[in-house]
């Protein structure tokens, strides 16, 4: 008698068990289905997820797209009507159109992601992640009560620093962030930029091809080391509670983000 009791529990338990990983899948799932977050997506709505995004700013983009896609279509007929291969080449000529408006969207998506941040406090975090691999960024290492920044990234171009602020204050905080970056780079070239439209100053849109073509003078393993000794740097800095990314400019989340950067 005690152990048919002892196996109904243990029956029950396992059901209870099975009951709760589907509940726990079945939550994932949903979760999933209703996340923005792209790591979450499937790859289907990622790219349908970046299409709605980037054509809220950029009303020509199902134009391109669909001109991509159906030129080699037709082009992939007409050729294949006249040497004999009207399947082979129009069925190419789709492979083709398809890959053609995956570029388009790529690289509309980003002019839009820059469009819709250009003007907002801490955009230049958009263009660093833009960067290849080799760049390890680190965003607001230092700012100002008036919300001038600078953000640092290590790469194969060495050390870069970039203001993003008023210029006259972001001369002394960058000067400032210099000295102290060569005090532990030991030799290893620090670069400054400062981002804006003004002459001498680069642009959102092109902040990250220009970090890029900055001339080569740190191998990998150079990088890694100048990583960890920048880790001692960072560790003496205060503690900086600025929300990641651009600041918003809805009403209601800027409250919320100022009030973070007083530390409430």
């Amino acid at each position: 008698m005690a152990d048919e009791k002892l196996k109904a529990q243990l029956a029950a338990a396992k059901a209870r068990a099975k009951e709760a990983e589907q509940k726990a899948k079945a939550d994932k799932k949903a979760r999933k289905k209703s996340s923005t977050n792209p790591a979450e997506m499937g790859r289907m709505r990622q790219i349908v997820r970046a299409y709605q995004v980037t054509h809220e700013y950029d009303p020509a983009l199902p134009w391109l797209m669909g001109g991509a896609l159906l030129l080699p279509v037709l082009i992939g007929v007409v050729v294949g009507i006249i040497v004999g291969h009207w399947i082979y080449l129009p069925i190419l000529g789709l492979s083709i159109g398809i890959l053609l408006a995956m570029v388009i969207l790529v690289q509309r998506a980003k002019k839009a992601t820059y469009k819709r941040y250009a003007g907002q406090a801490g955009s230049a975090e958009v263009a660093l992640g833009m960067l290849p691999k080799q760049w390890v960024s680190t965003p607001v290492i230092a700012v100002t009560r008036q919300r001038d920044a600078v953000h640092r990234t290590v790469g194969p171009g060495g050390i870069v620093l970039i203001g993003e602020g008023e210029p006259g204050r972001l001369k002394a905080i960058l000067a400032g962030e210099v000295k102290k970056h060569e005090r532990v780079a030991y030799g290893v070239k620090v670069t400054t930029i400062v981002m804006g439209d003004k002459e001498g100053q680069v642009p959102l849109d092109k902040l990250a091809d220009h970090i890029r073509k900055l001339p080569k003078v740190l191998q990998a393993h150079q990088i890694t080391d100048v990583k960890q000794r920048l880790r001692a740097l960072d560790a003496v800095r205060p503690q900086i509670p600025v929300p990641k990314g651009p600041m918003p400019t809805n009403p209601r989340q800027m409250k919320g983000a100022k009030q973070a950067m007083r530390g409430r």
